[in-house]
């Protein structure tokens, strides 16, 4: 029997995430012949099925979730291994993901501040929470700092600060400078961020549910557009403080008390094995955070 391949894992891994043997043969350029064949491979040389159909679909199996997170943290050692042996540990960029507030508002300062200057610097990509977790799973990211408290079960996560929420409206706003009442909220016009978003992840788990019913007039994918909207008087929204002090300071918006206080995590998430990163590991030394790896 010819011994398991990282090839045969990194088929796997791609179909496990896919579910779709058509999508993942695109995806690796290869026939789909040739990636049910090397699926197959695996499976007898495990003995077990990975895979199961129900009605139609593809599904994994018990063993094969079992061997999911397996795969990747192998193909993630064997990634690290290769980038730092060919490009010097130095000079492999390290992809970063960032969400709005942490992208916009401290992660610019930060990398000024504390990334070595002979090293490459980091390749930053900005996106909501939700899309840059799907990214770190299907390897095109490193690590990301997201503003959700929803995290990827098969990513790992590490707690790096807080950061308060507040809600703020145009300065003229008769509810400013009060605290309110949650019955007074749910009649009044909301803008918020997409779905995904790490604000809009807060809206609706800790606002929402106090709302008889939710009256949102505008949904918009950009945190300034959202301050403007605010400003232009179209209503109200709860926003990261840190991204709203300039308005806030220049008297362009002002704050509502909320009825209770809302704080997030502000975390650090990665694919499991990618922490054997040098750049990583220096990323993280570098802010203080914690070395407990949080698994979901």
């Amino acid at each position: 029997m010819n011994p398991l391949s990282l090839r045969q894992l990194r088929m796997f891994m791609d179909v496990a995430h896919t579910l779709n043997l058509g999508t993942s043969a695109d995806r690796l350029s290869l026939t789909r012949g040739a990636l049910s064949q090397g699926i197959k491979n695996l499976e007898q040389h495990l003995g077990r099925p990975l895979f199961e159909r129900h009605q139609g679909r593809l599904l994994l199996n018990s063993h094969g979730r079992q061997l999911l997170p397996v795969a990747e943290e192998l193909l993630a050692r064997e990634q690290a291994l290769v980038e730092q042996f060919h490009q010097g540990k130095g000079n492999t960029k390290l992809r970063i993901g960032a969400s709005a507030t942490i992208g916009n508002y401290l992660l610019p300062g930060t990398i000024a501040s504390l990334w070595p200057k002979s090293w490459s610097l980091p390749e930053v990509i900005l996106a909501n929470s939700e899309q840059l977790q799907r990214q770190l799973h299907d390897r095109h990211l490193d690590v990301a700092f997201v503003e959700t408290n929803r995290i990827h079960t098969e990513l790992l996560h590490r707690i790096w600060r807080q950061d308060e929420m507040i809600l703020i409206a145009h300065p003229d706003h008769p509810l400013v400078g009060q605290q309110a009442h949650w019955h007074q909220l749910a009649s009044l016009p909301w803008i918020l961020r997409e779905s995904g978003s790490g604000s809009r992840d807060q809206f609706d788990h800790f606002v929402a549910p106090h709302l008889p019913h939710s009256n949102i007039v505008l949904e918009l994918s950009a945190i300034e557009a959202v301050i403007n909207a605010v400003i232009a008087g179209l209503g109200i929204t709860l926003v990261s403080k840190l991204a709203c002090l300039r308005q806030l300071d220049a008297g362009l918006v002002a704050a509502i008390t909320l009825p209770s206080p809302i704080v997030r995590n502000l975390s650090v998430v990665f694919p499991p094995g990618i922490e054997q990163l040098p750049q990583l590991q220096y990323l993280l030394e570098a802010l203080n955070i914690d070395g407990t790896t949080v698994h979901k």
